[in-house]
């Protein structure tokens, strides 16, 4: 079975903050690297790949049982992905956070 991943409007958005973020961490630092705002998108990207095959994998956040997370692993840290199993078909990404941020905004 496969599922089609479809971003919500709020994770497109925490998608572009993230990257955001990360480009500005870059150009601060005095070593900065301007090719890692694009390798965390692309980890990202990767790492929801998994949702069309295997969403039951992930980790369940709270009571339903379609309602999960998943954990993308980047450097020394990574991101959070919160999504729904809306049916047998749909997947949708609800946000996206940084794993060193509180909860989702």
């Amino acid at each position: 079975m496969t599922y089609t991943v479809v971003f919500s409007e709020a994770a497109a958005v925490d998608l572009a903050q993230l990257f955001d973020f990360a480009l500005q961490r870059e150009l601060d630092s005095e070593t900065g690297d301007l090719d890692i705002p694009d390798r965390a998108v692309q980890a990202i990207k990767a790492g929801l790949a998994l949702l069309e095959t295997s969403p039951f994998a992930c980790r369940k956040a709270g009571t339903s049982s379609f309602i999960r997370e998943l954990i993308i692993p980047f450097g020394h840290t990574g991101y959070v992905a919160l999504f729904e199993i809306v049916d047998s078909n749909t997947i949708i990404i609800g946000a996206i956070r940084h794993q060193r941020e509180d909860d989702y905004h």
